[in-house]
């Protein structure tokens, strides 16, 4: 790592070089993405998309993700498995109908498969 010396203290993409094409999805690309960071240190990290914009992009997406993922944690999943189980499980004892009962199960498997897809989408290489 080394340090680089900026006019404006901000953190920016130096460099982006076109390395290979992606052997498991064969309509992306892998590029080095060269990285300025406030303090000054610079380092390369790996990214992959159709085009550099492409791979920039979901570079900084994947970083957006790792943040929520470290300020959300374990708790913030129970809550919302808890209350997408729990408001239909009430609803099922008010009209005795179970059906309220598979909202909450479909509930959990489209959030369950929204994160599957953002993962998959973020982690392509």
């Amino acid at each position: 790592m080394e340090k680089l010396k900026t006019k404006y203290n901000r953190r920016r993409a130096l460099n982006c070089t076109l390395i290979e094409k992606s052997k498991s999805h064969p309509k992306y690309f892998k590029y080095d993405v060269t990285i300025g960071e406030k303090d000054g240190t610079v380092y390369t990290q790996p990214a992959y998309g159709k085009d550099m914009q492409d791979a920039i992009s979901r570079l900084i997406w994947k970083e957006r993700t790792v943040k929520v993922e470290r300020k959300a944690g374990a708790g913030t999943m129970f809550i919302t498995w808890m209350v997408l189980m729990g408001i239909p499980a009430h609803f099922m004892e008010k009209t005795g109908s179970p059906i309220y009962l598979l909202y909450g199960f479909l509930g959990i498997g489209v959030i369950i498969g929204g994160i599957a897809w953002w993962n998959h989408y973020i982690n392509k290489s």
